[in-house]
Protein backbone atom coordinates (compact mmCIF):
# COMPACT_ATOMS: atom_id res chain seq x y z
CA UNK A 1 0.00 0.00 0.00
CA UNK A 2 2.86 2.34 0.82
CA UNK A 3 4.44 1.84 -2.62
CA UNK A 4 1.14 2.68 -4.34
CA UNK A 5 0.97 5.96 -2.43
CA UNK A 6 4.56 6.77 -3.42
CA UNK A 7 3.81 6.00 -7.07
CA UNK A 8 0.73 8.23 -6.96
CA UNK A 9 2.66 11.05 -5.30
CA UNK A 10 5.53 10.70 -7.77
CA UNK A 11 3.12 10.79 -10.72
CA UNK A 12 1.49 13.97 -9.36
CA UNK A 13 4.90 15.62 -9.00
CA UNK A 14 5.87 14.60 -12.54
CA UNK A 15 2.54 15.88 -13.91
CA UNK A 16 3.01 19.21 -12.12
CA UNK A 17 6.54 19.58 -13.51
CA UNK A 18 5.33 18.74 -17.00
CA UNK A 19 2.60 21.37 -16.76
CA UNK A 20 5.08 24.01 -15.66
CA UNK A 21 7.65 23.09 -18.29
CA UNK A 22 5.41 23.62 -21.33
CA UNK A 23 5.96 26.81 -23.31
CA UNK A 24 3.34 29.58 -22.97
CA UNK A 25 1.12 30.37 -25.92
CA UNK A 26 2.50 32.91 -28.38
CA UNK A 27 0.98 36.38 -28.20
CA UNK A 28 -0.68 37.56 -31.45
CA UNK A 29 0.99 40.39 -33.35
CA UNK A 30 -1.41 43.36 -33.06
CA UNK A 31 0.64 45.92 -35.01
CA UNK A 32 -1.12 47.20 -38.14
CA UNK A 33 0.42 46.34 -41.50
CA UNK A 34 2.51 49.06 -43.14
CA UNK A 35 0.75 51.37 -45.57
CA UNK A 36 1.12 50.46 -49.20
CA UNK A 37 3.06 52.96 -51.30
CA UNK A 38 1.01 55.02 -53.73
CA UNK A 39 1.59 54.04 -57.35
CA UNK A 40 2.33 56.49 -60.16
CA UNK A 41 -1.19 56.43 -61.65
CA UNK A 42 -2.78 57.34 -58.33
CA UNK A 43 -0.29 60.17 -57.85
CA UNK A 44 -1.12 61.53 -61.30
CA UNK A 45 -4.89 61.31 -60.72
CA UNK A 46 -5.10 62.51 -57.12
CA UNK A 47 -1.79 64.22 -56.44
CA UNK A 48 0.52 63.30 -53.63
CA UNK A 49 -1.24 61.75 -50.63
CA UNK A 50 -1.57 63.89 -47.52
CA UNK A 51 0.91 63.23 -44.74
CA UNK A 52 -0.18 60.63 -42.18
CA UNK A 53 -2.07 61.99 -39.18
CA UNK A 54 -0.10 62.64 -36.02
CA UNK A 55 -0.02 60.02 -33.27
CA UNK A 56 -3.02 59.52 -31.03
CA UNK A 57 -1.35 61.05 -28.00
Amino acid sequence: MMSAARVALASLVVAALAACASAPAAQPDLTPPPRRPVDAKTQLEYGNPPPPPPGRY
